[in-house]
């Protein structure tokens, strides 16, 4: 299973993705993930119609964030290199913090770099989506059936305010700074190990595999369903690897994992 959201015709949908000669397209509607409230909500009261659609590639859409979270979940330092890069200690637990659902940026979207920050990192990261509600997970629990599937992640930072305030609420927080997408996918297997690379204006600057996480996903998801149910949509960003640095206005920042996709997105100065 892999789908995305797009808009056509001036309305929300949902598209099944699959490949046609090597690249994804969207070759049918699919149906909205119950969490959805505003796509149910205009469905339930007949605001949506029937549009004319055809196929067409993934890359030729106007692609939104493919899920609609009501929280974003972050893991802090999950790669040891990582934690090193920036003088850290290796967590001896998972480290977690929040992103506000007003930080999501489509695919293709520009980052707004705010004037209050002098350095803005690219942090690429694998992303899960929640299938089902999530509460208290037990050792012996199937954790592969909490997860809907895979997508990628920037969690951009604005550094020096991270370091400045102590805490990371208003570093990682700003509007634009959680580009997701393209796509949601249940085809790969993290724990078998994928690779992630991120490159800055085509330049690699990241690379690294799943199966380097100091905590591995059954394990991030026992501990933090021990503290905070998850919701069906809701995100858990499983951190990034070393490389991260600096941006400045006009960069594009683009992060591949093979069959999860490419998620791009520039980063321009904040006027307003």
């Amino acid at each position: 299973m892999r789908y995305c959201r797009f808009v056509l015709d001036g309305q929300t949908l949902y598209g099944a993705v699959e490949d046609r000669d090597g690249e994804p397209w969207i070759v049918a509607l699919a149906e909205a993930p119950e969490e959805d409230l505003v796509y149910q909500l205009a469905r339930a009261q007949g605001i949506s119609s029937a549009v004319a659609f055809a196929p067409l590639p993934l890359s030729g859409a106007e692609l939104l964030v493919p899920v609609t979270p009501s929280k974003i979940v972050c893991v802090g330092r999950n790669y040891r290199d990582h934690a090193k890069e920036l003088g850290n200690e290796v967590p001896a637990e998972p480290l977690l913090f929040f992103k506000p659902p007003s930080a999501l940026l489509e695919p293709g979207g520009v980052v707004r770099m705010p004037a209050a920050a002098e350095r803005v990192d690219f942090e690429g990261e694998l992303a899960l989506v929640i299938a089902r509600r999530a509460h208290r997970l037990a050792v012996d629990e199937d954790w592969r059936s909490y997860v809907r599937g895979y997508t990628l992640a920037n969690d951009v930072s604005a550094r020096d305010l991270q370091k400045k305030d102590g805490q990371w609420t208003r570093a990682k927080g700003f509007d634009t700074f959680c580009p997701v997408g393209p796509l949601v996918t249940d085809e790969v297997a993290p724990e078998v190990g994928l690779t992630l690379e991120t490159r800055v204006n085509g330049e690699l600057r990241q690379q690294g595999s799943t199966r380097d996480f100091i905590f591995a996903i059954p394990e991030l998801l026992r501990y933090i369903t021990a503290a905070i149910t998850l919701e069906p949509g809701d995100l858990v960003l499983t951190g990034t690897p070393a490389g991260v640095g600096p941006l400045t206005a006009g960069d594009v920042v683009e992060i591949m994992v093979p069959g999860v996709g490419s998620l791009c997105n520039a980063f321009a100065a904040d006027t307003h």
